[in-house]
């Protein structure tokens, strides 16, 4: 129904930025949030931004909170991760996610912080950053 392609990984050194991608093609919904997810070698995967679509409003994990902005582009069916003064503690596989709702704003806030509420992802991008 919907595929998920996430782009702009790589590898930079602490200090650096760089801007990923997850452009979305196939049927299209009408209310949905789209969520950041990374996961590192032995961790669980863990949330990073979400957005809900239709409000643009947007909500974070303390641990990037200042220095990563999400944000999307609604002709292109676009979400975007901007991310600042990367750490090495930021290496990860980044994977965007999107999941239909039907339900209030009250529950998008409610689901878009955790992983296992998306019915959609991509198959990630690799993040390194080297100190």
């Amino acid at each position: 129904q919907v595929q998920l392609v996430e782009s702009g990984g790589g590898s930079v050194q602490a200090g650096g930025s760089l801007r990923l991608s997850c452009a979305a093609s196939g049927r299209t919904f009408s209310n949905y949030i789209m969520g950041w997810f990374r996961q590192a070698p032995g961790k669980e995967r863990e949330f990073v931004a979400g957005i809900i679509w239709s409000l643009g409003s947007t909500y974070y994990a303390d641990s990037v909170k200042g220095r990563f902005t999400i944000s999307r582009d609604n002709d292109k069916k676009t979400v975007y991760l901007q991310m600042n003064s990367l750490k090495p503690e930021d290496t990860a596989v980044y994977y965007c996610a999107a999941d239909p709702y039907s339900g209030s704003v009250f529950s998008a806030v409610v689901r878009i912080r955790h992983a296992g509420q998306y019915d959609y992802w991509g198959q990630g991008t690799q993040v390194t950053v080297s100190s």
